[in-house]
């Protein structure tokens, strides 16, 4: 069957001037595609939205520091000799005073027995010198009663004063001689004292350096004790930013597995790194804001968002609600029920919100979700989220994406 053809007398009853036009534009129509409806002719959407809002911004730079101990170190013994027993092990937690080990006492005291017997016995010298002192004077005294007498003799009687002088030397030796043991006594229990080691704080037991049977010197290493309710925070931070970190100046943290730590600046060690141009700072966990002692060891890092420049309150908006569109940085805006497209200019993240430069203002809303697929001045429909006010945040100085 032959196939239908338009008749060519249809142009005919076109007018020359509109036959022109659309010859014109049929190229112009081909490229573009069938025609969209206008937006007041679209659906209305169903979208989510968000306010801009003001908050507390403060630029931060990550710095990873480590827990140290205030209090670690090694337990040694303040005498010599063997071990007899331990009474801890590695891990084992604590207080201070618990006795850790014991060195064999025998011959401590022996020695602290011997040493009271001499204190025993110069004590008994000293009261046989003050008796002796006493029998001295009472015969003297008896010689100068018989001055006037003929049996008076002018020689017993310097003899006698001179055996009263000796008697009070032999009271000063004797009390010496016992001040001496006194201190040899003191020494010795001393001594056998320190034959049991002690924890001089509360700590864990991170360490064995010898065992029972072993010979410990003066000094020697028996255990290594941390202290882990004391843990700081010491962190290696640019020089050029420590006049930010005033005392008591508060940080927030992080550890490896995401646990959040809020910190408080004890001191900036007014010593620089010249090869890393770094200073040495401490901080100390708040109590309520630290992790479980379990949660933390010491040399464990932890990352800080140390401040580098003053807080400042900023115009912020949600991240969702950044759009790309042919290279611009936009979002839609709420405007009489209508989605308005807004060109911003941004600055840097803070959190999940990006500061604005420009482009909107405090309390204007913003679609956040199915702003992918709205047309300009489409209609929208939304629940209205409460009102919020300043929130402090801490910014890192990164922006955020945009969607495309």
């Amino acid at each position: 069957m032959p196939t239908a053809r338009p008749s060519r007398h249809l142009w005919a009853i076109v007018p020359p001037t509109l036959a022109r036009v659309v010859a014109a534009l049929a190229p112009i129509m081909a490229a573009f595609g069938p025609l969209t409806p206008p937006a007041q002719a679209q659906g209305t959407m169903t979208v989510g939205v968000d306010r801009v809002i003001v908050e507390r911004s403060q630029q931060t730079l990550p710095v990873i520091g480590r827990f140290v101990a205030r209090q670690t170190g090694v337990v040694a013994a303040r005498i010599r000799g063997p071990v007899a027993r331990f009474n801890v092990e590695v891990g084992d937690r604590v207080k201070q005073g618990d006795v850790l080990a014991v060195l064999i006492k025998d011959r401590l005291q022996t020695e602290r027995d011997l040493r009271a017997a001499d204190m025993a016995k110069y004590e008994a010298a000293r009261k046989t010198a003050n008796e002796t002192l006493k029998l001295r004077l009472q015969e003297m005294k008896r010689l100068e009663s018989l001055k006037r007498s003929a049996a008076f003799s002018q020689a017993r009687l310097d003899d006698k004063r001179q055996e009263v002088a000796v008697a009070r030397a032999e009271i000063a030796e004797a009390e010496g001689q016992l001040r001496s043991a006194k201190a040899n006594l003191h020494l010795a229990e001393i001594n056998l004292y320190n034959a049991d080691i002690t924890a001089p704080y509360d700590g864990v037991v991170s360490r064995r350096h010898t065992e029972a049977g072993s010979f410990v010197a003066v000094g020697g290493a028996v255990v290594t004790l941390i202290n882990d309710a004391g843990l700081e925070i010491e962190a290696d931070v640019p020089a050029r930013i420590t006049g930010a970190l005033a005392p008591n100046a508060q940080v927030q943290g992080a550890l490896d597995n995401g646990t959040k730590v809020t910190a408080q600046v004890r001191a900036v060690i007014p010593e620089e790194n010249p090869q890393t141009r770094t200073k040495t700072v401490r901080f100390v966990p708040e109590s309520g804001a630290a992790p479980d002692r379990s949660k933390m060891a010491v040399n464990q890092s932890v990352t800080l968002e140390v401040p580098i420049s003053a807080a400042e309150s900023v115009l912020t908006v949600h991240k969702d609600a950044i759009l790309n569109r042919q290279g611009k940085t936009v979002v839609f805006l709420e405007q009489e029920g209508k989605a308005v497209v807004r060109p911003v200019e941004l600055g840097e993240a803070v959190g999940s919100r990006l500061i604005v430069r420009t482009g909107l203002k405090e309390g204007d809303l913003v679609v956040v979700r199915g702003n992918e697929r709205l047309r300009p001045n489409q209609p929208i429909s939304f629940t209205a989220p409460a009102p919020a006010g300043p929130t402090p945040s801490m910014g890192t100085g990164r922006n955020g994406g945009t969607k495309g």
